[in-house]
């Protein structure tokens, strides 16, 4: 599953890493738009295939952030 941008917006933190279990709601990373914290949360449980984003990407609605399977 790719999760992708909702809004356009900056990088602030990535928290996942190629590897990595992951539980449905957890929160992969920070997204800053509009000045507000976006907490980019992952809808599935499984591991993280791949990290597509690190700190200071500036991202378009849509950009594909992670994978998850």
């Amino acid at each position: 599953m790719e999760i992708k941008a909702r809004i356009p917006g900056t990088i602030l933190s990535v928290s996942a890493a190629v590897g990595d279990e992951v539980k449905a709601r957890a929160v992969l990373g920070t997204l800053e738009a509009m000045k507000m914290e976006q907490p980019i949360a992952c809808p599935v449980d499984g591991t993280v295939k791949a990290v597509h984003i690190q700190a200071g990407d500036k991202v378009k609605t849509g950009a594909v952030l992670f994978v998850v399977e």
